[in-house]
């Protein structure tokens, strides 16, 4: 369970975005314990992730706990095996706040922040000091050059164990030799150089083997060996199997000066990997190896990176010490060069090399010089350098080099726009220095080019303006001189539609796709018909309208005419009537008028109690009720003509005005009274009727003028009464003839006490509502009668306030009521 709580600490860390780094840092083993104790505590996931964040764990440090965990490195709560104690720890020790203290130009930021370039890191990261503010991010440009290789999570430079034991690896104690005899004799010898520096093989005794190299020792043991094995058919083997670990210095300008026990295979880059990189003081190019008190390697960094040499990368060796010295100098870079950033300069170095190191200029630099801006004193200085002096100018610590962009623009460019095949950019050159020259390269000029008078831009050399007429038509048939061209000249050619815009023309109405329509010469209104799709079916012949604008450009004074109409009637294929081939103008208005004798139909529906059920199209836009039952069989011997009701659909102007009250009502009364109230617009409304005194007398005011979408419906003869409302006991009751409503009230129980006697109300089966004044008003079958609650009492102040809001709503809904009649 404790590890499992762990490796999900672990697992969530790996799950933020950025990692954070406070001052002080931890080690695997200290992680692992602080996660065991917070466990015990009783501190949450979330918690422990935050307080270690903030301690200094990383999310390269939790992915490598959680690796070990996953593999099983990490079996108990002790922490971590002995393997990973001595390197791992002193490669996170680097974060250790104690000796972070002690690291002059120590870069928090920088740690396990860089990715996996090796030159310099393109992202932006976001990172704490010790009290939690943030820190600036370094920007790509203000990191130098190379600083982050040994910070580099995916470049260790750990040994490779697997390959072939170097010839000149020199063995020491620690180090195991195996040794295979084969052929008349067989045997195998595993034996672990002695801290004196020897092996014990049977029958030989000790032999000492410190400080030869494998080949030699190689030789001395079949030498050796043979003394016993002399038989000529045995063959010996000698390999080295497990190596020593070794012990070495790092000492300087690195996060984490200490002794490390690393592999005897180690380089110097490991060894510097392992104490956690060079500082923001650290030298790249002057990393010195010492052995036994004397330099046996000077290791520049650039060479590794920039070229892959690997001559100062040497093998350590037990004891050797290895010193990073404080930077020499650092030169920034900046402007148009493919690497722009901070590079580590030595002394003897000049603007030649610091460009080679910045991957030389971006392809829009100006390489003829660059300039140097340098510290004095107590001011700066600055210094324009000649490319042919690139080789000899020594940089110096703190310089800045900048190069420039190249001027934008042309020392040879012509230009042509407009009317032509090819607009675009040409060179100004022997054969392109004239209007007729540059309109040949251009694959001459369009159709539509306006060829009178084109125009000539032109630059200055104050780098002012000017422009230029040309006959173009003139140059082009040798009637007019070229003109002579010079640089960064413009040369337009208008198109006879940019001087005059040829206008359009409309048409709308009975036609099948009207809409504006480009205007073209000779256009007939017969001709634009047709383009137009042609009239449709409800189209009249007989009247078609055109509406011309006024137009005289020399007009002196304002008339009162805006318009020109002309009315054609059309027949046999579109020929106008009266005046055939009528030429249309420019913004010409075409109206194609509906046919008065054409409608289309209109269908009702009569549903129930009829003789013949269903869907009927009207006859007469003024065809009534009464007209409608009697083609439809007239009502069945089960019909209940006093019953009938009729629902309707709203048209476009009903339902505007309904929304117009409906948005008053919300207005003056608010969105939560007429929510609470639950008025809505329906596009479907009934309409109370008397289909029985419609069926007596024809054409009378109860004979309802049908129109489209009107459904009639005739219920079948209903023999109850509803009554509902504030009575002791709601209820359907047997319709009783000759009897009043205070005795269908009686049937359910009388009234209750919140009843509001004097607003009762019948709704009639036909959609009719009725209010009772008299106690003899007619009880009908299929009706409902209805008695109102009582208004609860309120305050004054909230009873004026409703007695407005109510008083307002009762317009409203009238308004709505007079609507739907």
């Amino acid at each position: 369970m404790r590890k499992h709580f762990v490796y999900a600490a672990f697992s969530i860390l790996m799950m933020g975005a950025l990692p954070v780094f406070a001052q002080s840092g931890m080690t695997d083993s200290q992680v692992i314990q602080y996660v065991q104790d917070g466990m015990k505590q009783g501190k949450s996931q979330q918690k422990l992730m935050m307080e270690l964040t903030a301690k200094g764990m990383t999310q390269e440090q939790a992915l490598r706990l959680k690796k070990m965990y996953e593999s099983g490195q990490i079996s108990n709560s002790s922490g971590i095996s002995d393997r990973i104690s001595a390197n791992s720890r002193m490669r996170q020790g680097k974060l250790n706040g104690d000796e972070q203290s002690n690291i002059k130009g120590y870069n928090k930021m920088q740690l396990g922040m860089l990715n996996d370039s090796t030159m310099y890191n393109p992202d932006m990261f976001i990172a704490v000091d010790e009290y939690g503010r943030p820190i600036k991010p370094v920007k790509p440009e203000d990191q130098v050059f190379g600083r982050n290789i040994f910070t580099n999570k995916n470049l260790s430079f750990e040994p490779d164990m697997n390959v072939a034991t170097p010839q000149d690896y020199r063995l020491g104690p620690g180090d195991e030799i195996i040794i295979d005899i084969w052929g008349a004799s067989e045997n195998s010898i595993r034996q672990e150089i002695s801290p004196d520096g020897c092996i014990t093989i049977p029958g030989l005794g000790m032999i000492s083997l410190n400080g030869l190299n494998i080949a030699d020792a190689r030789e001395y043991l079949k030498s050796e060996l043979s003394k016993i094995y002399a038989n000529e058919g045995n063959q010996i083997q000698v390999t080295l199997g497990n190596t020593r670990s070794i012990k070495v210095n790092v000492m300087g300008e690195v996060m984490v000066p200490g002794t490390y026990t690393l592999s005897a295979f180690a380089s110097v880059f490991h060894a510097l990997y392992s104490a956690g990189g060079i500082t923001d003081l650290g030298s790249l190019r002057d990393i010195r190896v010492a052995r036994n008190g004397n330099t046996v390697a000077n290791v520049d960094v650039y060479e590794y990176i920039l070229q892959g040499k690997t001559e100062g990368n040497i093998s350590l060796q037990e004891g050797d010490v290895i010193i990073v010295p404080t930077y020499e100098a650092i030169v920034k870079v900046e402007g148009k060069v493919k690497r722009p950033m901070k590079y580590e300069m030595k002394s003897d170095e000049s603007i030649s090399t610091l460009l080679k190191y910045a991957g030389f200029f971006a392809a829009n630099a100006y390489k003829n010089s660059v300039r140097v801006v340098r510290q004095e004193g107590r001011q700066f200085s600055v210094a324009t350098v000649d490319r042919n002096d690139f080789a000899s100018f020594k940089v110096m610590d703190g310089d800045v080099v900048t190069a420039d962009s190249i001027i934008n623009r042309f020392s040879n460019k012509l230009e042509v726009v407009g009317a032509v095949y090819r607009p675009g950019i040409y060179e100004f050159c022997d054969n392109i220095n004239t209007v007729k020259e540059l309109l040949t390269q251009a694959d001459g000029l369009l159709g539509d080019a306006f060829t009178n008078r084109a125009v000539l831009y032109r630059q200055r050399e104050n780098l002012t303006s000017e422009v230029l007429s040309v006959d173009v038509k003139g140059i082009m048939n040798g009637t007019a001189p070229d003109v002579e061209l010079k640089n960064n000249d413009l040369l337009y050619i208008p198109s006879i539609h940019d001087i005059k815009y040829a206008g359009d023309v409309y048409i709308s109405g009975e036609i099948k796709n009207p809409g504006i329509y480009p205007y073209s010469d000779n256009m007939t209104l017969e001709d634009f018909v047709i383009t137009a799709g042609g009239l449709k079916d409800e189209a009249s012949l007989v009247r078609v309208d055109v509406s011309r604008r006024i137009k005289d450009n020399k007009g002196t004074e304002v008339t009162e005419t805006v318009g020109q109409n002309f009315t054609f009637g059309l027949k046999d294929g579109f020929i106008v009537d009266g005046e055939p081939g009528f030429v249309l103008e420019p913004y010409d208005q075409v109206f194609v008028r509906k046919s008065p004798g054409y409608s289309i139909q209109k269908n009702v529906k009569v549903n129930g109690e009829v003789l013949y059920e269903g869907e009927y199209s009207l006859n007469f836009k003024n065809e009534r009720l009464s007209s409608l039952i009697e083609r439809a069989g007239g009502i069945t011997a089960f019909g209940y003509a006093k019953g009938a009701k009729l629902t309707r659909v709203a048209n476009d102007d009903e339902k505007k005005r309904m929304e117009d009250v409906l948005k008053l009502m919300r207005r003056e009364l608010g969105e939560g009274l007429t929510d609470s109230l639950k008025l809505e617009l329906d596009s479907v409304f009934t309409v109370g009727i008397n289909l029985e005194e419609a069926l007596a007398k024809p054409g009378s005011s109860a004979d309802i003028v049908l129109r489209e979408g009107d459904v009639i419906s005739v219920p079948e003869m209903t023999s109850t009464v509803k009554i509902n409302g504030a009575v002791m006991m709601p209820n359907t009751v047997t319709y009783m003839d000759g009897e009043n409503v205070k005795y269908y009230l009686n049937q359910a129980g009388g009234y209750s006490q919140s009843a509001k006697k004097s607003k009762k109300f019948i709704i009639y089966m036909n959609g009719q509502v009725e209010r009772v004044k008299a106690r003899s008003k007619k009880v009908e079958p299929g009706c409902e009668i209805v008695v109102p609650n009582k208004v609860k009492k309120n305050r004054f102040g909230d009873i004026m306030g409703y007695t407005t809001s109510l008083a307002s709503l009762a317009m409203m809904v009238a308004s709505i009521a007079n609507l739907v009649k």
